[in-house]
């Protein structure tokens, strides 16, 4: 597992497009919230521009990178020649998957603690962490669903876009809006209970227990994913 892991960051490195994807554009558009934070927290808050943030660098660095990643991979036959070795299907995923989430999971915390450092640090950074590390697991397994539908990289630029352009939708609903309408609806969406959970650990104000609550959507999410991602998922490209 290890030694795919090393491999696919060496690739990652060599990819100027890959690298535009999951730096680049991430650091750019959290720079602009960041920069412009006063702005946007009056039209939500403080902890609606670290959701924001926090689902930029999820949708655009990790599951995109990681739908292209895969696709790329089972396009040159890469995939196939993996399961002819003693490695294990989970491990090969995890292998091909783990730079990207590395990479995603650092920049979340570099451009939060930034964020922390210029607007004032969260009010319960454990619940923060909880909420941080739930989403990037949804969006791997969103990923890997999705990469089970996309059939070479470059297609891989149509068939994420739903889903990144659909969280970060719903995160900007309910960061604005909050849930005090809608409120179903808003925490069943992909990325609303995240969202919320997000907010409350920034801003606080809300009991801990309450907040908790808001993993179950997300992680009911992670199990959808995964289950679609079982069924959808191929090894070898789609005829």
């Amino acid at each position: 597992m290890l030694s795919i892991a090393r491999s696919e960051l060496i690739q990652i490195f060599r990819n100027r497009s890959v690298l535009i994807t999951s730096f680049v554009m991430p650091i750019a558009i959290c720079a602009f919230f960041i920069y412009q934070h006063e702005l946007f927290a009056q039209v939500g808050s403080l902890g609606y521009i670290a959701a924001i943030v926090m689902f930029t660098v999820s949708a655009f660095g990790l599951y995109s990178s990681a739908v292209t990643t895969l696709a790329s991979r089972r396009q040159n036959l890469f995939l196939k020649r993996l399961r002819s070795t003693a490695a294990g299907d989970a491990s090969i995923l995890v292998g091909l998957v783990l730079p990207v989430t590395v990479i995603a999971l650092v920049q979340i915390v570099v451009i939060l603690g930034v964020f922390g450092a210029v607007a004032g640090m969260p009010d319960n950074v454990g619940l923060l962490v909880v909420a941080v590390l739930a989403t990037v697991a949804m969006m791997i397994g969103l990923g890997l669903a999705t990469a089970g539908l996309t059939n070479s990289p470059e297609h891989a630029q149509v068939t994420t876009l739903p889903v990144t352009l659909g969280v970060i939708a719903v995160a900007s609903w309910v960061g604005i809006t909050g849930t005090e309408s809608l409120s179903m609806l808003k925490r069943l969406l992909p990325g609303g209970a995240a969202t919320e959970l997000v907010t409350n650990a920034w801003n606080g104000g809300v009991a801990l227990g309450d907040s908790l609550l808001l993993l179950g959507p997300t992680l009911a999410w992670v199990i959808v994913a995964v289950t679609l991602a079982a069924r959808l998922f191929r090894w070898e490209p789609r005829r």
